[in-house]
């Protein structure tokens, strides 16, 4: 049975929640790298924002389970994104593109940095919201996954900063990309 503190919080309607809601990370809000994944988490759910979230979550260090990196420990998360028009979503090339623009500037950030990956999914999603038939609320949303690696907690939680900080900045240059054109 699930606890009662993980449940569901509208943080578009509530963005004070960031910072206390979300149960996986309050246990490390002390670090640079949590405090600047709630600042991203914030900036998405903005009023205005072009995104928004809808799932967050967050796994602490622990012992590293991918055998090509050479760390002893990993932290793992993944926010999922979504445009707040969301008939933007029923749209895969639209959805597809945002992670594309996502990719080119992780690519072009912070180059020698080795110790934290993104990665995108494209996730099949029904938006009930949409007055539209069954069978037409079918579309997408991005899953943002990431991680990073280090040999003590704080190694970790150092590279899951820079993990944050660059994904921040390649969703921002993504929506200003968007934006103006």
């Amino acid at each position: 049975m699930a606890s009662a503190s993980h449940r569901y919080h509208d943080l578009t309607a509530h963005p004070g929640l960031i910072r206390t809601s979300l149960e996986d990370l309050l246990p490390y809000r002390h670090y640079r790298g949590i405090t600047h994944l709630y600042e991203l988490l914030e900036r998405l759910n903005v009023p205005g924002s072009l995104l928004e979230t809808n799932d967050c979550a967050f796994s602490a260090p622990d012992a590293n389970d991918a055998p090509h990196v050479d760390k002893t420990l990993q932290c793992q998360g993944r926010v999922m994104v979504l445009y707040r028009e969301l008939e933007w979503n029923l749209s895969r090339r639209r959805v597809e593109g945002l992670a594309h623009d996502i990719h080119v500037h992780l690519a072009t950030h912070d180059q020698d940095f080795e110790w934290g990956m993104v990665g995108t999914t494209i996730a099949p999603t029904r938006y009930v919201d949409l007055p539209r038939a069954h069978d037409e609320q079918l579309g997408h949303q991005l899953m943002l996954s990431f991680w990073a690696w280090g040999d003590s907690e704080a190694e970790v939680m150092d590279n899951l900063d820079r993990v944050i900080v660059n994904l921040t900045a390649a969703v921002a240059e993504a929506v200003r990309q968007i934006t103006s054109s």
